[in-house]
């Protein structure tokens, strides 16, 4: 497991179906190390602090296996960062389990909650449909909040420190944000996991009390 790319990319202007707004979304690889801090990584911002960053979402990881899957939705090639992560990798998907410990570089991190997409993914890919198919094939990509600060670059091995033992997988999470059926086991081992967001934990709560007996 390694890191490809490492993008960055600040707030700017962008225009989607006659609306303005402010976005730092689209994301450049960038060479040398960059440092990893507690809310993002050096050169890189989030426009809306409401809905993006904070420490449980300090960084946004992709995997590389899922390019493909992209470039024959969208008909062209993708860039490293095309889907607006800051880390692409190669070797970690959506089976990695929220909770789980890595380190990259000098770095720490701890993978937290699944993407969820909204119309900004649109903008950025000029289309709808990559919303669409990225909440219906599951592959969102994952967060990361920075345990640890230090330094990281494209090629560092991706070393796992620790397993949660919950072994929530973020392909276990991101069916909440679809309707899908999610065993009640799964809802009770997430509710015990400390690297959920309050909105996260309310999305497992209301689906465990749909699925409790009566």
């Amino acid at each position: 497991m390694r890191v490809l790319s490492v993008n960055v990319g600040l707030p700017r202007t962008m225009e989607w179906e006659g609306r303005s707004f402010e976005s730092g979304i689209a994301k450049s690889p960038v060479g040398g190390r960059v440092a990893a801090r507690r809310l993002n990584l050096d050169g890189d911002r989030q426009a809306d602090l409401q809905n993006h960053g904070g420490q449980l979402k300090a960084l946004y990881a992709y995997a590389f296996e899922r390019y493909p899957f992209w470039r024959e939705l969208l008909g062209r090639d993708l860039p490293m960062g095309a889907l607006g992560e800051n880390l692409t990798l190669e070797g970690l998907t959506e089976a990695v389990c929220s909770g789980d410990r890595f380190r990259i570089g000098t770095a720490e991190f701890v993978v937290t909650i699944p993407r969820e997409p909204c119309f900004k993914l649109a903008a950025l890919q000029g289309t709808n449909a990559v919303v669409k198919a990225m909440l219906q094939s599951g592959y969102c990509g994952f967060y990361l909040a920075v345990e640890r600060e230090g330094e990281m670059g494209a090629g560092d091995p991706i070393e796992p420190l620790s397993e949660d033992p919950r072994r929530v997988r973020i392909a276990d999470l991101a069916p909440l944000l679809t309707g899908e059926p999610i065993p009640q086991e799964t809802l009770e081992r997430a509710m015990e996991l400390p690297s959920l967001s309050d909105y996260w934990r309310g999305k497992v709560a209301r689906r465990l009390g749909a699925t409790s007996p009566r």
